[in-house]
Formats: C-alpha cells, structure tokens, sequence
C-alpha cells in the first residue's frame, strides 16, 4: 500500500496580470506531474500596491519561489533578502527562489536565451546584433555579456532606452556594446554572427507584423533568434528559414528558463520535451 499523500503541498507561483490559461504555469505543473512531485504553480494576480504583502505572504506561507510578470520585475527587488549577481546588474527580477530563510531574486530571462544558443554555438567571442532595449533584451543582454559575447550592438527606436542598455553593457561587463538608432529598414552588418529579435513584433495577434529589418543582409550562416513564444514560427522565424539560417524560436527559451527555474525550486532536473509539449499544447 502507498503511503498517504499529506495535505501539504510545495508552492510556487508568478505574480502578475492573470491571463485564460498561462502557458509558464501549464509547462510547470506538466513537468511537476512528470516527475511525480506533489507541487503546485498557481496564478495570481497581485495590484503593484499590493506586491510587498504578496512577498510577505509568500515568505509567511512558505512558498518555494515564485516567477513575476510586468509591472513587478523591478519593484521586488526592494522586498526581497538579496539578488544574483546577473539579476542585479539588470535590475530586474522574474523569479523568487527560497534559500533557507532568505528569498533570492534570480531572471531567468537571459538564462534561458543563453542555454538555447548554446545548443547551436559558444556565445565567446561572437558579434552579436539584438533589436530592443526592453527588459528582455536587457536580461538577454547582460547573460550574452557574461557568456563571453565581444561585441554587442543594440538597435532600437527609443535612444534613451537604447544607450542607457549600452552603457550598462559597457560599464559592468567584458563585451563592447554600441548603439544604432532605428529608423528604417535596418541592414545587418557583414561579420555578425547571432541576430535577436527582443521586441514585441509579431507577438499574437499581430502575427504579420514585420520587423523593419532587410532580409536580404542575413546570411545563412547566422544564427536568428526570435523571443516570441506565441506564435513560435514567427513572420522573422521563416523567413530566417528560407534563408537557411540557423533559427531558434521563442519556445526554446521559455523551455529553457522554465528549466532553470524549476531546478532552483525544486532540486530536480525536469524533461525538457515534457515541457515543450504543454507549450505546444496551449500555443496549437
């Protein structure tokens, strides 16, 4: 006879705005029935008033971490017992992980990234062309830098934006990072080894939306990635294709972080295909 299940169950959850069915949390739960652990991942939403009570709340009623969505990535920080060193240079944090007593502010973001490249090439010593300044090309940003990237151009519309994610690149990290404002088709310059897409364009609905980008300067030989898990073959993910470029698609990287996160929590190094078919699963 099994032992009784006991009425406790290990925690983990995201804070943020609620949405119909929340693909972190079905790849998650996917992997903890997997792997037959009797965790949960919940979906909560919590107002920006409101966050310090939720981190209390989660500390008091020892949760095992957490993810945050937007508008919390920032904020947390200042109610949490520390962070990672890649989670502070960013100043951002999209995952809460409980050590001992302390919770520990972790992004994954970038991690996550760098694990998908790393499965088609060494980030070390490559020139590196990423479109957007927001927190996903900071967190992707910051993560290749620490990967060993050397050069890093950053093309985005809001030059603010844009420079200040230099500057950060700059200043704290080995890699040399410049920025090109964006205004126009942009073309990708000869020698670049791994192009990103950290931006919104072509996240669904909006499936058709182009990136302003000439695609005649891509060269089979590059590696093109896109950030957007919704849809994976994004309108830059086939056209990267026909091509012949090396493509990786947003799923990777949402696999990818959900990994990391999922071993910080729970100490086991979950399937990563038994997480990419609960994505597959909600994304159709």
């Amino acid at each position: 006879m099994s032992e009784p299940r006991s009425f406790k169950q290990d925690l983990t959850c995201v804070f943020g705005h609620p949405v119909a069915e929340n693909p972190t949390q079905a790849m998650i739960e996917a992997a903890y029935q997997h792997h037959n652990l009797d965790w949960r991942y919940l979906t909560i939403e919590v107002l920006p008033q409101d966050l310090g009570d939720a981190v209390r709340g989660l500390r008091a009623m020892g949760f095992r971490g957490g993810n945050l969505t937007i508008p919390h990535k920032v904020e947390v920080i200042q109610h949490l017992d520390r962070t990672t060193e890649a989670a502070g240079l960013m100043g951002a944090v999209n995952c809460i992980v409980r050590d001992g007593d302390d919770l520990v502010g972790e992004n994954t973001d970038g991690k996550g990234f760098v694990q998908s490249l790393l499965e088609v090439t060494d980030p070390t010593g490559k020139n590196i062309v990423m479109f957007g300044a927001g927190g996903a090309a900071r967190a992707i940003g910051v993560e290749v830098a620490l990967a060993g990237a050397s050069q890093i151009t950053i093309v985005n519309r809001s030059a603010e934006r844009g420079e200040g994610l230099v500057s950060l690149l700059n200043d704290k990290t080995d890699a040399t990072a410049n920025f090109i404002q964006w205004d126009g088709d942009y073309d990708i310059p000869d020698g670049t080894d791994v192009v990103i897409n950290a931006t919104s364009i072509g996240l669904f609905p909006d499936v058709d939306a182009r990136i302003p980008l000439n695609t005649a300067t891509l060269k089979p030989e590059m590696i093109v990635s896109d950030v957007i898990p919704n849809p994976p073959e994004t309108r830059l993910v086939r056209e990267a294709n026909e091509i012949g470029c090396t493509v990786l698609d947003g799923l990777g990287m949402l696999v990818n972080q959900g990994v990391i996160g999922f071993k910080l929590w729970t100490g086991v190094d979950p399937d990563p295909s038994v997480m990419r078919a609960a994505l597959e699963e909600v994304f159709g």
